[in-house]
């Protein structure tokens, strides 16, 4: 339960900047994935570097978020007004051309993580926990926490559900929905690389391929939780989390991906909307 509690908060942070990018301009950014990575490799370059814990993190999510705002302009904005397959497949391209770049610049061979966070296991009895663990539950519920406030009490996070809710009213009543888009996209890939670099402290690697499963289980998270809704990111994070560290413990560490997967189906044949989704109505 510790173990799935530690990966369902990777995943819950990711998922965020899916349901995020999603719940503004409706576009399934599959490089979510493949920016974590590259924030994994900021941290990387950063900790080798020999900078304090702060600036690793600082270096990389302002690197991810610089990164997201270039991939919004450069990728999606063309194609605001085209049919959603295109950017689709636009998204899938970046998440191609972002591995290869890794695979160019960094080489195939995966690289080990410096420990910037010293290993103190924490004994409870007979149960010994990792500090790690522990951090990295601490550092994703804080951010969770950040941004709903940012969402809900700030101007421009009022901006971002404004402009889910109706991108021309609330261009007409002077939001800039460009800026508010990007902004959404650099948000997102910041919380990415957050992931990125709690996953490479967690598993101590760090390879061009890095992000492709955990990108597509934060989008299965997402999906769960209610796809476009943030607290439903974080509750779908955990609950695949669990899923999936129970599933290595009490069936099979062969098993554990199909089944992670099987619950996307599941959930969509049963509750497309997620768990905290709601039909809603359209009038045509």
């Amino acid at each position: 339960m510790i173990n799935g509690l530690q990966i369902g908060s990777i995943y819950a942070v990711i998922a965020l900047g899916y349901t995020m990018v999603y719940g503004i301009i409706k576009l399934i950014n599959f490089a979510h994935g493949e920016v974590m990575m590259m924030g994994a490799y900021f941290a990387f370059l950063a900790a080798t570097a020999g900078m304090p814990i702060w600036a690793v993190f600082l270096i990389s999510m302002v690197g991810s978020a610089v990164m997201g705002m270039v991939i919004e302009r450069v990728a999606y904005k063309p194609l605001r007004e085209a049919p959603r397959i295109s950017a689709l497949i636009t998204a899938i391209g970046m998440s191609l051309f972002l591995q290869n770049l890794a695979l160019v610049v960094f080489k195939a061979d995966p690289k080990v993580m410096p420990r910037i966070i010293p290993s103190n296991p924490i004994m409870i009895g007979s149960l010994q926990i990792s500090n790690i663990t522990i951090i990295t539950f601490i550092i994703s519920v804080v951010f969770m926490i950040l941004l709903t406030l940012f969402i809900s009490k700030t101007k421009p996070g009022k901006a971002m559900r404004a402009v889910s809710e109706d991108k021309e009213a609330a261009t007409l009543m002077g939001i800039n929905a460009n800026s508010t888009i990007t902004l959404t996209f650099a948000i997102g890939s910041a919380l990415a690389s957050l992931g990125g670099i709690l996953y490479a402290l967690a598993y101590t690697q760090v390879a061009p391929t890095m992000g492709v499963l955990p990108g597509l289980k934060a989008f299965v998270a997402a999906v769960l939780g209610g796809i476009g809704i943030i607290p439903g990111a974080m509750i779908g994070g955990f609950i695949l989390g669990f899923v999936e560290t129970l599933a290595k413990a009490y069936i099979s560490g062969r098993w554990a991906d199909a089944i992670v997967f099987g619950i996307l189906i599941l959930v969509l044949s049963v509750k497309p909307t997620g768990i905290l989704g709601k039909n809603v109505r359209e009038k045509v």
